[in-house]
């Protein structure tokens, strides 16, 4: 057993990926130099045409991986802030998403945009604190947030692999997790598979990439209280209906803790999919970012815009009562 980071899980995924196959290739900013440590010591294991240091210019670069991938390529893309997903939103939603579909399926554009470090990193305020993750489900990309190292070295590796563009987010509160793992046991994820962390008969608390955690947390605090089922569903979509099914169908409760902005949000998606099939015995709970919300610089605004793990012991104890 090793203890694996994340971060090196990612970079662990990525290299994989390149070993295995020659089509896949690397676009982004000082991705040589490996400063977000996903490309991290690739530039010198597989060269300057297949890691690609890219000029300022997310648009030129996001539209040059899909002609790549048109032309038989497996692109991969490092975007250094998710802010700069809205910048390239037209290449993502309008073009690499639609064109297998508009097509008939005779064309499929396999880019994966990978944001190490997605949502708040202390002190970087407004423009650089997104987690634009529903935004991207909403338009019927695949979208995935891994929770734990394993899941984010496999759910790189299935990305890739897919035929299909699809997003990435690191979050940055994840990026320091470490987890005991056996190397040789590290496979693909496949993509719309959830994955039940903790079982529980009271309540199921759904919870993304870095909240995991949290609900854990939590869990565990109010373990001769409330028995608390954490369900991580690791892709936003496609989404494992099924496997909720089966949870709430058990506690039949819900509470949804989110990283992303309380209108048409995440949270907001599972609740109203929950409340029209699912057998809840009280209204279903929701903890997010405000609506709207743009972070702030100062540490303590920043954080108090973010779900809090209070927020989540108030919710679950509303559903409960």
């Amino acid at each position: 057993m090793r203890k694996l980071s994340y971060a090196k899980a990612l970079n662990m995924a990525l290299a994989d990926e390149l070993a295995d196959d020659p089509a896949v290739c690397v676009f982004g900013e000082d991705i040589v130099a490996g400063m977000a440590g996903l490309t991290l010591g690739l530039h010198k294991r597989f060269g300057s045409t297949r890691i690609v240091d890219t000029p300022l210019s997310e648009q030129g670069f996001a539209g040059m991986a899909i002609g790549a991938a048109l032309a038989g390529r497996r692109p991969v893309i490092e975007f250094q802030i998710p802010s700069l997903l809205f910048l390239v939103f037209e290449q993502i939603a309008n073009q690499a998403h639609k064109l297998a579909l508009m097509t008939g399926g005779q064309l499929s554009v396999p880019v994966t945009y990978v944001v190490p470090s997605s949502g708040s990193r202390d002190g970087w305020a407004g423009q650089h604190s997104d987690h634009p993750y529903s935004l991207l489900a909403h338009v019927g990309v695949k979208t995935v947030v891994p929770a734990l190292p394993s899941d984010a070295y496999g759910l790189l590796r299935a990305a890739i692999q897919d035929p299909d563009p699809t997003v990435v987010f690191a979050p940055a509160s994840a990026m320091g997790n470490r987890e005991a793992v056996e190397i040789s046991e590290l496979v693909p994820v496949p993509l719309g598979s959830a994955r039940v962390h903790r079982s529980g008969t009271d309540v199921t608390v759904v919870a993304l990439g870095h909240l995991v955690a949290d609900a854990l947390a939590v869990a565990d605090e109010l373990a001769g209280e409330v028995s608390v089922e954490v369900f991580d569903p690791r892709t936003v979509y496609p989404f494992d209906w099924a496997a909720l099914a089966t949870s709430v169908t058990k506690t039949r409760r819900l509470v949804v803790i989110d990283d992303s902005n309380r209108m048409c949000g995440f949270a907001a998606e599972i609740l109203a999919s929950a409340a029209e099939s699912l057998p809840l015995i009280a209204p279903p709970r929701r903890v997010t970012r405000p609506d709207g919300a743009v972070l702030p610089f100062a540490r303590q605004l920043d954080h108090a815009v973010q779900p809090q793990p209070e927020q989540l012991t108030a919710a679950i104890r509303a559903v409960m009562a």
